[in-house]
């Protein structure tokens, strides 16, 4: 196989796979590592990927934070349905735990006209939706993130690291098969990571449009959640990819 070959090669595999690691490619292509490194070299003159620690990730541009407002408009079908999926992971007696973001902001107001479930959050529109209700509400303390309207921090952790859950709503600007679930800030991934760790159950609400994307810090790998609610437009090719990490449910 001829150095272009070899590249048209790793390029089609990071197409397809979003990360390529120099070992698995050594031995794949039958090559030295030092030779996927001058491979890498290369391609990343050409802007075709950016090298990380023993690895190369597409060049695709990370997800930013977006306020409420940005978020608010989008998806807005697909954020309903998949919350009323969500609601039949909710029994009576539970405690439920929702991070901040719109999709679970679908899920507060679905909840709201329950009575026998106690809910925890960060999310401060999340808390006033579901204010008027008969729930118990908990508000998890911090810094106010604004334009956003999340709370976060070293308070809001040390709050978490008391409590213990049922049931934990995810939301993430970006999950990956390769990179796992992703946010914006070292302090958002920190945050996500701890209501992890509180949860007997993790479900990721999130969209179609956040599958196959990439934001700067590491939440956790996909294998460590429970399951996916998304939406019915995900293609089958990306199903039938993230399935092999983790239970796919499509909302209809």
């Amino acid at each position: 196989m001829s150095p272009r070959e070899r590249r048209k090669r790793i390029i089609q595999m990071l197409e397809l796979n979003g990360k390529v690691e120099i070992i698995q490619l050594s031995e794949t292509l039958g090559v030295t590592p030092m030779t996927i490194r001058r491979d890498f070299d290369v391609l990343e003159k050409q802007k075709k990927l950016i090298r990380t620690h023993g690895a190369a990730i597409a060049p695709q541009g990370l997800i930013v934070e977006q306020t409420f407002e940005s978020k608010a408009g989008k998806a807005v079908l697909e954020k309903q349905t998949i919350a009323r999926e969500a609601m039949s992971f909710v029994r009576d007696g539970m405690t439920v735990l929702l991070d901040s973001g719109t999709t679970t902001l679908q899920i507060a107001r679905l909840l709201k006209v329950r009575d026998k479930v106690t809910v925890i959050t960060n999310d401060i529109k999340i808390a006033a939706e579901l204010m008027d209700s008969q729930l118990e509400i908990i508000l998890l303390g911090g810094r106010l993130q604004n334009g956003v309207g999340s709370l976060y921090g070293a308070l809001t952790s040390e709050a978490l690291r008391s409590l213990h859950v049922d049931l934990f709503f995810l939301g993430a600007p970006a999950l990956h098969s390769s990179l796992g679930i992703t946010a914006t800030t070292i302090e958002k991934a920190a945050l996500k990571k701890d209501m992890c760790k509180a949860a007997e159950q993790i479900i990721l609400v999130a969209d179609s449009s956040k599958f196959h994307q990439k934001a700067f810090s590491k939440v956790c790998d996909l294998e460590d959640i429970t399951t996916i609610i998304t939406d019915a437009n995900l293609s089958e090719k990306f199903s039938e990819t993230y399935e092999e990490y983790v239970d796919i449910l499509l909302a209809k």
